[in-house]
């Protein structure tokens, strides 16, 4: 599949909520998976598999199942991190941290194929990203959120205008506070499209949440 991405980007993170004693089995690892279904079915761009605490082997079974969820529909699969389990499971790329390996050790690695995006906190994170051969960066957090206060202020839409102006056309995905109520904000501050954990979560609201989205962009 080609990696260029039509925006907008709706960009579904999983909560983690995982841990190390999950097990394919699981009934949390089941509602992932309806979560992924959902997602596929209400067209959202991207899904990350954000489950940092499951051993290697269940989040290769999830991986797996996931990715065989998405083949064949607009929907492509990320891993968090692990660009090994990625690959191994078929799913369509990473997404990579500030404490992950560089992209472009990954894009040396992984090939021209592989769909890699990096979270970036400044305009310099992003621009190494991009540099590094990444294929789009979640720019944020843009509003303030209560997972990240104990990481400092959010950087704001004009520290998102900035960089998306002085990137484009590299695409940069607002994350941190998005919600319906000012995804229009981070829209017009040049925003590709919007990632989150919360704004996805509930798979029976997916398709209206795509559709909201998509009419920002056409605005």
């Amino acid at each position: 599949m080609p990696r260029a991405l039509a925006q907008p980007i709706t960009y579904l993170i999983t909560g983690g909520e995982t841990s190390s004693s999950t097990t394919p089995a699981d009934a949390e690892s089941r509602r992932l998976l309806a979560l992924v279904r959902s997602a596929v079915e209400a067209r959202v761009t991207l899904v990350q598999l954000r489950e940092k605490d499951l051993t290697g082997r269940a989040l290769y079974e999830l991986a797996r199942a996931a990715a065989d969820l998405a083949r064949g529909s607009a929907t492509r699969v990320l891993v968090n991190d692990r660009a090994d389990v990625a690959r191994a499971s078929g799913c369509d790329g990473v997404h990579l941290t500030t404490r992950s390996l560089e992209a472009g050790v990954v894009r040396r690695s992984c090939g021209a194929d592989f769909l890699i995006g990096v979270s970036a906190h400044t305009f310099e994170e992003a621009r190494a990203a991009y540099a590094g051969g990444a294929d789009f960066a979640v720019f944020g957090p843009v509003f303030d959120t209560p997972s990240k206060r104990a990481y400092g202020a959010p950087v704001g839409l004009a520290a998102l205008r900035d960089a998306a102006r002085r990137l484009s056309p590299f695409p940069l995905v607002a994350l941190g506070g998005v919600d319906e109520a000012n995804a229009a904000e981070a829209m017009s501050a040049g925003a590709a499209g919007v990632a989150g954990i919360r704004l996805f979560a509930c798979g029976q609201n997916l398709a209206r949440t795509v559709h909201l989205i998509e009419s920002l962009h056409a605005v």
